[in-house]
């Protein structure tokens, strides 16, 4: 027997003792795993652990991992130390101090990398991996180097840091995992210092009161939005997260889907796409935004989103089943363009949109109008990921000359998704025209479905008397149509290729 044999046979205890928390990350975690965690956590000594518990229980010769922060010095600062002590004490470890390398007896490697010399990982094959402030970590490096480098020998990938907003790597994969979720072999953890009790409560009020409020959400209670300076919606969302409200969502099949818009002319256009449940709970469970398109643009968007689940069109919208309920608008979409003297309004009913029009509101107002209406949303994560990025990032303008914030939020790309009406006018009434004469704007209610479909065209039981039917005075029938295209006859029943059974005789348009 040679004497690293020996000496794997030589019973060692590694010193580290994991809290609670930390041992429920080392038994819960996935093939990828984000672990968003607050400052003196320990997550840098509960990464390291977690590499060397792998690399002993390998039964490979030449298994491979890398410890990847951003700069190579700041993986050596945070650890190197550690990975010397709780692998310094199996015996048979060797460390190369140069290379910043663990050698393990039975033929494991561990290394420190910085991805600021990203090149220098090209080639490699991993079998685990931790990226430590991901944040920090250009996307690219992952998707183009690091993931393909886990490929062959199905490694694994550890994400743990900080918040620092959503525009980064961070953000991107802790939406991932929460779409996706253990089926597809993601989990994430999410540690703030109120509910951990690691830290004194002395000492966070110490910190709080040297920082700002934004500063100390970020660094000690894992909130992305508040790394946006002036965001409107932060606490919030961050609670629609922690409460687990943002998260895939199965559409609904027996109740109608609803638009909201927000329309621009040189501005982007936004869409939301929800249903409202009996218990008044919305599920947003779509949201198309873009810029230059004229109405038809939308009409064949709706158009797409109506066929089943599974489909998709050329331009690679894919279907997702809706059936259509009411579609509202701002109030100024009844304001005429200068170049044909018609309203959007007008333009959209041609079109087979037939608008609502929601009740102007103050700005102000509207602002409070979504925070009170954000605690009984629930998000799609992966279908609303663009509008809730855009909800995170709308915020108050900063005047740095004044070094104050302004009194109105900054105008852009953010703002379209939270002007819409779906945000703004969940429970708001009034009286309202529209073109099928004035009526009083109501709340949505889940049995407002679109009353009829245009002759042959549906098999469903949306017909005159059916009991889904919407009741809006004035209107002679229901909103579930639009057309792919501005052609006249190009007319395509929203929920034409739906599977719901078919009507009884009587109940057909």
């Amino acid at each position: 027997m040679n004497p690293a044999e020996t000496d794997m046979e030589t019973p060692c205890i590694i010193p580290y003792a994991p809290r609670p928390l930390q041992w429920r990350f080392h038994q819960q975690r996935t093939r990828f795993c984000v672990l968003l965690c607050h400052r003196r956590f320990g997550k840098t000594v509960a990464a390291v652990n977690d590499l060397l518990r792998a690399a002993l229980r390998t039964s490979r010769t030449d298994w491979r991992a890398a410890y990847a922060a951003p700069y190579l010095g700041q993986a050596k600062a945070v650890a190197w130390d550690y990975l010397r002590h709780f692998a310094g004490v199996i015996p048979g470890t060797r460390f190369h101090e140069g290379e910043l390398r663990c050698d393990l007896p039975n033929g494991a490697r561990i290394r420190l990398y910085g991805t600021d010399n990203a090149q220098a990982l090209r080639g490699l094959y991993l079998d685990d991996l931790v990226l430590d402030e991901p944040a920090d970590i250009p996307r690219e490096v992952w998707s183009q180097i690091l993931r393909p480098a886990l490929a062959d020998r199905r490694g694994r990938a550890l994400f743990c840091g900080t918040p620092k907003g959503c525009d980064n790597l961070l953000h991107d994969v802790w939406q991932l995992a929460g779409s996706l979720g253990a089926a597809e072999g993601w989990s994430r953890f999410r540690f703030p210092a109120s509910q951990t009790g690691y830290l004194p409560q002395a000492e966070l009020d110490a910190a709080r009161s040297g920082m700002s409020e934004a500063e100390y959400q970020q660094e000690f209670e894992c909130s992305f939005a508040a790394a946006v300076r002036g965001a409107y919606y932060a606490a919030q969302l961050d609670a629609a997260d922690l409460a687990g409200r943002i998260c895939p969502l199965p559409v609904s099949p027996d109740l109608p889907v609803h638009t909201a818009w927000d329309l621009g002319m040189d501005d982007a256009t936004a869409i939301w796409f929800f249903q409202v449940e009996p218990s008044g709970t919305w599920r947003m469970l779509d949201y198309y935004e873009a810029s230059g398109e004229g109405l038809a643009h939308y009409a064949a968007v709706l158009g797409a989103k109506a066929r089943p689940e599974g489909t998709a069109t050329t331009d690679g919208l894919a279907g997702r089943g809706f059936c259509y309920g009411r579609h509202l608008a701002p109030h100024d979409i009844r304001v005429r363009e200068l170049g044909t003297g018609q309203s959007r309004l007008e333009s959209a009913a041609r079109l087979g949109i037939r608008f609502d029009i929601a009740p102007s509101l103050p700005l102000a107002d509207g602002i409070d109008a979504v925070r009170r209406a954000l605690p009984r949303l629930w998000f799609d994560s992966r279908h609303c990921a663009a509008g809730l990025a855009a909800l995170r990032s709308y915020r108050r303008q900063w005047r740095p000359r004044q070094e104050q914030f302004s009194s109105g939020p900054l105008h852009d790309g953010s703002s379209h998704a939270a002007d819409g009406p779906a945000l703004t006018h969940p429970g708001n009434t009034g009286n309202n025209r529209s073109p099928h004469g004035t009526h009083e704007y109501t709340a949505l209610r889940p049995d407002r479905r679109a009353g009829r479909f245009p002759s042959g065209s549906c098999p469903g039981r949306c017909g005159p008397e059916s009991p889904l039917r919407p009741h809006v005075p004035g209107r002679a029938h229901g909103l579930c149509h639009v057309r792919l295209g501005p052609s006249p006859g190009r007319r395509l029943a929203a929920s034409g290729q739906c599977s719901r059974p078919p009507a009884p005789a009587g109940h057909g348009p």
